[in-house]
């Protein structure tokens, strides 16, 4: 880990402001800078957990923090401990517990059992930059919370990082969601990953969202979710061009001679974007991208050299061939727009569909023109499987758009996503 000190900056900062908030420190804004105020905050965190008080977020102190990030923690049964003790000392509920270790019997805990204790906070934070590292601790922390999932890898990404996908459900309606094959796209991510905690917190507690029957959806569907088909672009974008990236002169020759990926770049480690190198009407988009000078790689629009190039989409149109997905969905941001055709293939339900989602979310039902009508994940879908599928550009602005926006996009999409499971 790094040592974080005042002066610190980048997303390892921001995500412990957004702890010390969540469990009752003041770090001032969440925005990353290691200020006096966010100093302030970690030396009363210290001296509540009998630390030095140096405010600075060294290996001790962070090995405290790693378990509130993580959302749990594990615990050996003592003489005299009840659950609703353990609870109480956590800040948490028993049936919090009691969901973690489904083994475990109540009544009869055995002194030396080892247990997973959640915290009483959620996992998924929100209002923070959302690296692939933070999304992989996440999912950690949800399989953790809840085991009946299934957490899984549909591949790796150029750099070797794991395609996670998470599976919602038991039944036999299969769909699949995926979210940031654009790297600036990143707020794709925390919105599938907020909806696979809320479905689960809400699940577990045999709660209802929105009025749909969380119940009757796990065992009539079966929901699989990729949060995050781009990891190395992402951490191009938020953690900028490290040294000891392979790729490090020809990504600056990509970027235009720049290190600053952080307002331009889309695409994955290799230059190329993602959502341009399915093979549906690849050639098409090629003769575009040709036509806008685009040759080679770039910050977006160049669609490899040939179809499925890339370890990522390779790995994507395999996962789907593994399943029998009756619809798709693939998030991406902006314009509050529902796309839903692909050279006339979609079935003739998909419309209506389409309509359900627009009414749903306050999202417009769109067509495509021009580069942007080929070589996407949903065309290649539809083409294949002559199946519905939906690109769903959430929010609105200039990409990457703020984290002031989220609540919105989630409140817009959460009901898409569960009507999207059933429809």
């Amino acid at each position: 880990m790094k040592i974080l000190k005042l002066g610190s900056q980048g997303t390892d900062v921001m995500e412990i402001q957004s702890l010390l908030k969540k469990i009752g420190y003041n770090p001032g804004p969440i925005d990353g800078s290691y200020g006096p105020r966010t100093k302030e905050a970690v030396i009363a965190f210290q001296k509540d957990n009998d630390l030095d008080a140096d405010g600075i977020i060294g290996p001790q102190t962070y090995k405290i923090l790693d378990i509130l990030l993580r959302g749990y923690d594990t615990y050996y049964i003592q003489p005299g401990d009840t659950l609703w003790k353990i609870a109480k000392n956590y800040y948490t509920t028993v049936n919090k517990i009691v969901t973690a270790n489904p083994s475990i019997n109540p009544y009869q805990l055995q002194i030396g059992q080892r247990i997973i204790v959640p915290y009483g906070i959620d996992v998924v934070d929100t209002d923070i930059d959302y690296t692939y590292e933070i999304m992989e601790r996440d999912i950690e922390g949800l399989k953790a919370r809840y085991p009946f999932i299934e957490v899984g890898s549909a591949g790796e990404s150029v750099l070797g990082r794991k395609l996670y996908y998470i599976k919602l459900g038991k039944g036999l309606n299969q769909v699949f969601y995926n979210g940031v094959h654009h790297s600036l796209e990143w707020i794709t991510a925390p919105l599938l990953m907020k909806f696979i905690e809320n479905f689960l917190k809400s699940y577990a507690n045999g709660k209802n969202i929105r009025g749909y029957d969380l119940e009757k959806i796990w065992n009539q569907s079966s929901i699989y979710i990729i949060p995050m088909v781009n990891p190395d672009g992402v951490d191009l974008v938020l953690n900028g061009l490290s040294k000891d990236n392979p790729y490090y002169e020809e990504l600056i020759t990509w970027n235009n001679g720049s290190t600053d990926f952080s307002q331009v770049w889309q695409a994955n480690n290799r230059g190329v974007d993602l959502n341009h190198n399915y093979p549906a009407k690849w050639q098409e988009s090629k003769d575009a991208e040709i036509a806008m000078g685009i040759v080679g790689p770039s910050p977006t629009r160049y669609g490899g050299p040939f179809p499925l190039s890339e370890p990522e989409t390779e790995a994507v149109t395999q996962f789907v061939r593994d399943h029998d997905f009756r619809l798709v969905l693939a998030y991406h941001t902006q314009g509050e727009v529902i796309f839903w055709k692909f050279d006339n293939l979609q079935p003739p339900e998909a419309k209506k569909i389409g309509e359900l989602f627009s009414k749903v979310s306050g999202y417009r039902l769109g067509e495509v023109y021009g580069i942007a009508s080929y070589a996407g994940m949903k065309d290649w879908f539809i083409q294949e499987y002559r199946r519905p599928g939906y690109t769903i550009e959430a929010g609105k602005g200039k990409n990457p758009l703020p984290l002031s926006q989220f609540s919105k996009i989630y409140n817009d999409n959460e009901e898409l996503l569960l009507i999207a499971s059933v429809v």
